[in-house]
């Protein structure tokens, strides 16, 4: 008679440890991004025109404008440098947890629904 449920080939042992180890990488996603969330990464562009910093919710913090930077003739310039800024910021925060993701995972490719995780 066939066994039904669980892993096949798999012994209930090895289910319990694999149970213990994913909940064990869980707790640890969950203590990196919490860490994650609360960190700010900063970007600056223009050569120090214009800086922007957001925390790791990808929210932003802070904007600071260079006095050089406000020119009210040419506001394109500026709003295409803070939007620069911006985009960069967002962009150290995404590599940072993707980075720290892949240190916990070990590499490990995740099914779509986890994806949400982090």
């Amino acid at each position: 008679m066939a066994k039904r449920g669980g892993f096949p080939g798999a012994m209930p042992g090895n289910q319990a440890n694999l149970m213990k180890q994913v909940q064990k990488m869980q707790k640890q996603m969950e203590t990196m991004q919490e860490e994650i969330e609360n960190k700010e990464f900063e970007a600056a562009v223009g050569g120090g025109a214009v800086k922007a910093v957001v925390n790791g919710k990808k929210e932003l913090k802070a904007i600071e404008l260079s006095p050089s930077a406000v020119d009210p003739d040419d506001i394109e310039m500026l709003q295409d440098l803070i939007v620069a800024a911006v985009n960069e910021a967002i962009r150290k925060a995404e590599t940072e947890m993707n980075a720290e993701m892949s240190k916990l995972t070990g590499g490990l490719s995740l099914p779509g629904g986890f994806g949400g995780l982090f």
